[in-house]
């Protein structure tokens, strides 16, 4: 498997549609006149991050809308992964995620964690994901996340154990806690947690975060690519607007998992059977207290 991949870090608008979607257009066509096989925006890349009371204007149910086509449209020869806020069946709002092939959503994810602290206030306006599914697309299976879901070990190790081989996580990450040498805190953090991941799970893995600022918030970019040693094959060189472009090919998967087979040794049986053993205590806790 060999992959041309974009990355489009990109300071969407707070609250136009209209000028993001034309945002996204523009670097869609980019990504296709260049050769990519997949270009991948941030999280929430159509709508802005801090949205609050303008969630539900403009939440969108795919299946009943016409506002994504143009987007889609675009994307009959090139793949592409884009954030926006989605509007379920029943009226529920998700920060969602979607895969798009040959002009047709193939999947969807809605993030599964909240981040509701600090200056986070996501589960006051979103409703939390139950489902995590390994996309299976032409170039090999892809895990799918939205920025606080890394952060819980649990989603890429199932994306792992489902069979994925690169895992996308969009982000709109906010830059803080400067260090010493006046970088963020936060982008170190990710940039540990990205190589660690990466070499645990012997995976490639994509962080798309955006940039620009929101409502008082700096977003510091940071948008990179993780081979499956820990390693950074590619990585945004600007806190700005950037556009990076990487090669990812399996060969890399095979070598760092014939070294390292992590993945070929995990005792699933294990896991499951103390998992189930500790939601019991857990539940027998609750009821005694």
């Amino acid at each position: 498997m060999h992959l041309s991949l974009g990355l489009a870090q990109i300071s969407p608008r707070l609250g136009l549609f209209p000028e993001n979607l034309q945002l996204h257009l523009e670097r869609i066509h980019r990504a296709r006149d260049a050769g990519a096989d997949l270009v991948i925006f941030p999280e929430l890349s159509l709508t802005g991050y801090i949205l609050q009371d303008l969630v539900s204007d403009l939440a969108i149910n795919p299946a009943h809308s016409m506002q994504l086509q143009p987007l889609l449209d675009e994307c009959r020869e090139i793949d592409c992964i884009f954030g926006f806020v989605e509007e379920s069946d029943n009226f529920k709002y998700y920060n969602s995620a979607a895969y798009v092939s040959k002009g047709k959503i193939q999947h969807i994810h809605r993030k599964l964690y909240l981040p509701t602290y600090g200056m986070f206030d996501e589960m006051r306006f979103f409703a939390m994901g139950e489902k995590l599914r390994t996309v299976k697309t032409e170039f090999g299976p892809l895990g799918l996340l939205i920025c606080e879901d890394l952060w819980h070990p649990s989603t890429l190790f199932l994306h792992a154990q489902d069979g994925a081989w690169m895992v996308v996580t969009i982000s709109s990450s906010p830059g803080r806690g400067i260090r010493g040498d006046k970088s963020f805190q936060t982008s170190q953090g990710w940039e540990s947690l990205l190589k660690t991941m990466s070499q645990f799970y012997t995976v490639y893995n994509i962080y798309v975060n955006r940039a620009g600022t929101e409502d008082g918030a700096y977003f510091p970019g940071g948008s990179m690519v993780v081979d499956p040693n820990g390693e950074i094959v590619a990585q945004s060189t600007s806190s700005g607007d950037d556009f990076i472009f990487a090669e990812l090919d399996s060969a890399e998967i095979r070598r760092a998992r014939l070294q390292t087979p992590v993945l070929r040794d995990e005792r699933l049986e294990l896991t499951l059977r103390e998992l189930t053993r500790i939601i019991r205590q857990r539940s027998n806790f609750d009821e005694n207290n």
